[in-house]
């Protein structure tokens, strides 16, 4: 056989694997996508910046364990963000598996502001006084 034509064979044989690759890629996401869309408000769960179908291709599904494969039927494993958080959060995971010594769940968040961080207590406190 022909060293040129093995060559050849082999790109193709590539190609195919990188399209196919993608192409299962592409309707997996596509399938976690419109699932999380229809779970959760289009805003960001980080900036809290909301989103209307004009610019809804900048929301972005995290997958908060980093595993894309893990995808609940309930959506726990998901939380919408924007692209720039997106962007950030993954960024922090990098710097995190650089250095270990920064623990990223206890790091503060640009931008994180927790709406509902003292909820369960008021809840509570109004149970006490109502009861």
């Amino acid at each position: 056989m022909n060293p040129k034509n093995t060559r050849h064979h082999r790109s193709e044989n590539g190609d195919t694997i990188i399209a196919t690759a993608r192409r299962e890629g592409d309707a997996r996401n596509q399938g976690y996508r419109e699932r999380a869309l229809k779970l959760y408000p289009w805003i960001c769960g980080r900036c809290s910046r909301e989103f209307t179908r004009v610019n809804l291709h900048e929301l972005t599904v995290h997958h908060r364990d980093h595993d894309h494969d893990n995808n609940p039927a309930d959506g726990s494993n998901w939380e919408l963000l924007c692209l720039y958080c997106h962007d950030n959060e993954h960024q922090r995971q990098l710097e995190n598996d650089r250095n270990p010594a920064t623990d990223i769940t206890t790091a503060t968040v640009p931008g994180g502001h927790k709406p509902f961080a003292e909820l369960k207590a008021q809840l509570q406190d109004d149970k006490q006084d109502d009861g």
